[in-house]
């Protein structure tokens, strides 16, 4: 956690009492980033990887409790083989790397999504991402939370799911049932609420994204494409939510 105040940085400053517990990010723009570039849209998935580690070693500096990020979701399987086998490529290269580093800064890896339902031929992702949750599940750090596979539609059905069995084994009554009880049937169980929803390169929608858990969130949208999200576009970020009042449904 971080241990002075205030943080400041590029002109900048943080009071870092008012920053968010759990910040979530959807990383948009990548391929529109290589695009630019004339290059192939991995090519702006590999630059996104780089931002991603920023961001991540950045929110540990910050103290931030939790950080969620959408890494893919259950409608990207739709896209090309070859953008999909990039972007599996690079979450296997991304695990072989850095999770020595992340497990010697004490960050807590959790995977949001349905991991055991990926297609076959990715037995190696599967491996590396079971490995990094089980050699990090102990760690006291940043929480890192990467949803994979993910929806948030299809992450209610499941809950609801589970409880409607629950209640059919007689192991709870219907009445037993309330927020905190579906809460901790989510992927999220046991993390703080979110607080601070980013979304980057102008994009406005959730895209099936923490549809339960961003119910009190603060939104931040930014028209700069996440390969060029760097960490003082992230103090910009962070620094309009310390200004933000937040009621909760108040007044």
């Amino acid at each position: 956690m971080a241990i002075f105040g205030k943080d400041e940085m590029e002109g900048v400053t943080l009071d870092r009492a008012l920053l968010p517990r759990h910040v979530a990010i959807i990383m948009d723009g990548n391929g529109r980033w290589a695009q630019k570039r004339g290059m192939p849209r991995s090519f702006g998935h590999k630059a996104g990887v780089e931002a991603l580690r920023e961001i991540i070693r950045h929110s540990d500096h910050l103290g931030i409790e939790a950080l969620t990020i959408y890494a893919f979701s259950a409608e990207n399987w739709k896209r090309s083989a070859e953008e999909v086998g990039a972007l599996m490529g690079l979450l296997l290269e991304y695990f072989t790397k850095e999770l020595d580093e992340l497990h010697r800064e004490h960050v807590c890896i959790r995977i949001l999504g349905d991991i055991g339902d990926m297609p076959k031929g990715l037995e190696r992702q599967q491996q590396a991402l079971y490995a990094a949750m089980e050699k990090t599940k102990d760690n006291m750090g940043l929480k890192l939370n990467i949803a994979l596979n993910y929806g948030g539609r299809q992450e209610i059905v499941h809950a609801a799911r589970v409880l409607a069995q629950r209640v059919k084994d007689g192991e709870i009554n219907p009445e037993d049932i309330d927020m905190d009880r579906f809460a901790a049937e989510l992927y999220t169980a046991g993390l703080p609420e979110v607080d601070f929803l980013i979304r980057t390169s102008g994009e406005m929608r959730l895209s099936n994204f923490l549809l339960y858990q961003l119910a009190y969130a603060e939104f931040y949208q930014t028209d700069v494409l996440w390969p060029d999200f760097d960490r003082h576009a992230y103090d910009e970020a962070l620094l309009a939510y310390t200004r933000r009042n937040r009621r909760f449904g108040g007044v």
